[in-house]
């Protein structure tokens, strides 16, 4: 049985279903029978860029707020930085939020 990530982004509702689509193209979310599965929900990020930024929304020392979808899903450690890398280019964000980690899935 491979080896299993849990990954959590947040993308704007605009890039959404791009952004799934890259990430389940390259991998994640591989249940089974299963390709691109996936958890969503909506939600509002927040952010204030920094000096040096060059953000996709808002300005420099600017409080912004954005209508986002979080996304949940797995994948296979091996595919694991593949499904990175098509996440941040296909993600508008300078540095797109995301975090991973192991978890353990078991099969019937």
């Amino acid at each position: 049985m491979p080896r299993l990530h849990a990954l959590v982004t947040y993308i704007p509702e605009s890039h959404a279903d791009a952004v799934l689509a890259a990430i389940g193209d390259a991998g994640a979310g591989r249940i089974g029978n299963y390709s691109h599965c996936s958890f969503t929900v909506r939600g509002v990020g927040r952010f204030i860029p920094l000096d040096g930024a060059e953000p996709y929304l808002g300005a420099v020392g600017q409080p912004e707020h954005v209508d986002e979808v979080r996304v949940e899903c797995i994948v296979e450690s091996e595919k694991l930085d593949d499904v990175v890398l098509a996440l941040r280019a296909a993600h508008p964000y300078e540095e797109p939020a995301l975090m991973s980690w192991p978890v353990d899935g078991h099969s019937r």
